[in-house]
């Protein structure tokens, strides 16, 4: 077992390695930026290590500036978690290179999967049913015709693309070419590969993936399925375990169809199958994400397995201590993935500085964070500020006891996602369990009276009024004239109850 881990991240999921790492009793050190210089998970590590500039560009993307840090400080493993380096196959190979062991799959296995066209010819060789499209890199005039043949809508995807990036739904063929050059530019932009492929649209589909453990000895486990049908522009919002649609025999064929995809393309260490099922519940393979996964907590909770601190055991060399018949799932987990982005308005990032933050407790309520009351959130990064994982020994518990969280879920100083999801969780068809990928597309879902500002200025008069009633002398409410004038109602309402204090 390696003694010393460098963890290449920040936020909740640096943190949350970081605990492994403590439970295994291994040193820790990780790496921050200008922007990240009093992060919770530079507080958290044994140490911590300055590695540049706020823009990732010139820090958590450095590869040299990383392995030097690890070198430099004695550590002879890196994890990557996820995001910034995770998937880099050049990063896993000079971590390799330099004499350190990369927590994570081989620097060969990421780079086949990584691009979806080779790992899309991997899967149907090796009998994995895959979406109908394109096998190969195709010129614009080749994917104008192979269109045609699979059949509008389709969409288009960048070869070496993830996270929604060098993507484009296409239904009207005069759309093509400019949509062909949009995807190409993102791509390239995003990922430095400007190769697209096309597949066909699936109408009504959900997206459903198989969380996998897989050792150096050829042992690959299932640790069953996730719904991850709840997203916004191809960005999981909301995930849980099991999926309300799965049977248990869809489950064993989803999940021995997940190991023999993993084993064609020589995986090891954590990682996820991502499929697509069609409403007669065929499913067909979609990606492979060759690292940690952001709701992996959901899993973990269902099944009890640590798949953080079994990372650290495979790459130490050990042969996995699970075996399928091993893996049992236990009641239900959801989790909401809480980011520093307006709801109300178009979900536009919002930085600041947190000034209150009271977390929900109590049964089955699990939270993962990188913030505190005081943080400056920066706009350089990604806006996850949390994940909350709620238990329930059914669904509809499990619901439950989220909107009862989401309710103590308090954070201050800056807007967050939580109001949307309540109104997520009060849908009546989220909790009959019927919806899709497009489900916030499609199904006519708006922000709704949950936190709505007019309601929130209502009930703030409603306060003041109150008690400007039970005070002894009587003030009359009425509208301020000049400056105040121009102030939201309930602003004013406020103003007047800090006045009278």
């Amino acid at each position: 077992m390696f003694k010393k881990v460098l963890v290449a991240n920040r936020g909740e999921i640096a943190v949350r390695i970081l605990m492994a790492c403590e439970e295994r009793g291994l040193a820790t050190a990780t790496v921050f930026s200008d922007a990240d210089r009093t992060a919770l998970h530079v507080r958290y590590a044994d140490e911590a290590y300055y590695i540049g500039p706020a823009k990732p560009t010139e820090s958590y993307l450095r590869m040299d500036k990383i392995i030097g840090v690890a070198k430099r400080c004695g550590a002879d493993a890196i994890h990557p978690g996820y995001g910034f380096l995770a998937e880099n196959a050049d990063f896993a190979q000079a971590v390799i290179d330099a004499g350190l062991t990369f927590i994570g799959p081989p620097p060969e296995a990421i780079r086949l999967l990584g691009n979806k066209v080779a790992a899309r010819r991997t899967m149907k060789k090796a009998g994995v049913p895959v979406v109908p499209g394109t096998d190969a890199d195709v010129s614009d005039a080749e994917a104008i015709a192979e269109a045609r043949n699979l059949g509008f809508p389709v969409m288009i995807k960048a070869a070496a693309g993830g996270g929604g990036k060098g993507m484009r739904l296409v239904s009207d063929p005069a759309e093509l070419p400019r949509a062909l050059a949009a995807a190409r530019r993102e791509a390239k932009g995003s990922f430095g590969d400007d190769t697209i492929y096309l597949e066909k649209i699936i109408p009504n589909a959900r997206h459903i993936e198989v969380q996998l453990l897989a050792d150096n000895y050829g042992n690959v486990v299932s640790l069953g399925e996730r719904e991850c049908s709840i997203q916004r522009r191809h960005q999981k919002m909301i995930e849980e375990s099991p999926s309300p649609v799965v049977t248990q025999e869809m489950r064993e064929q989803m999940g021995a169809v997940a190991v023999r995809a993993a084993k064609a393309a020589g995986y090891t260490n954590a990682g996820t199958v991502e499929f697509l099922v069609d409403p007669d519940m065929n499913f067909y393979f979609l990606e492979v994400n060759t690292r940690l996964q952001v709701e992996h907590p959901v899993t973990e909770v269902v099944t009890g397995v640590d798949i953080v601190k079994e990372q650290l055991a495979i790459a130490a060399g050990r042969r996995l201590r699970w075996k399928q018949e091993d893996i049992q799932l236990r009641g239900w987990a959801i989790e909401v993935r809480i980011t520093s982005e307006d709801p109300y308005n178009n979900f536009l990032p919002a930085g600041g500085r947190i000034t209150h933050l009271s977390r929900p407790t109590g049964p089955g309520v699990r939270i993962e964070s990188g913030i505190y009351e005081g943080f400056v959130v920066s706009l350089y990064y990604d806006p996850l500020l949390a994940k909350m994982i709620v238990w329930g020994e059914t669904r509809a518990e499990a619901i439950l006891r989220m909107r009862r969280a989401l309710r103590e879920f308090r954070i201050s100083g800056i807007k967050t996602t939580i109001p949307f999801h309540q109104r997520i969780m009060d849908s009546a068809r989220f909790q009959a369990g019927h919806f899709d990928t497009r489900f916030l597309e499609d199904g006519g879902f708006s922000m709704g009276s949950v936190g709505n500002p007019e309601k929130e200025e209502v009930a703030a008069l409603a306060s003041a009024l109150l008690a400007d009633r039970e005070s002894k002398e009587r003030v009359t409410f009425r509208k301020m004239e000049g400056p105040a004038g121009k102030m939201s109602l309930w602003k004013q309402a406020a103003l007047l109850g800090g006045l009278r204090r």
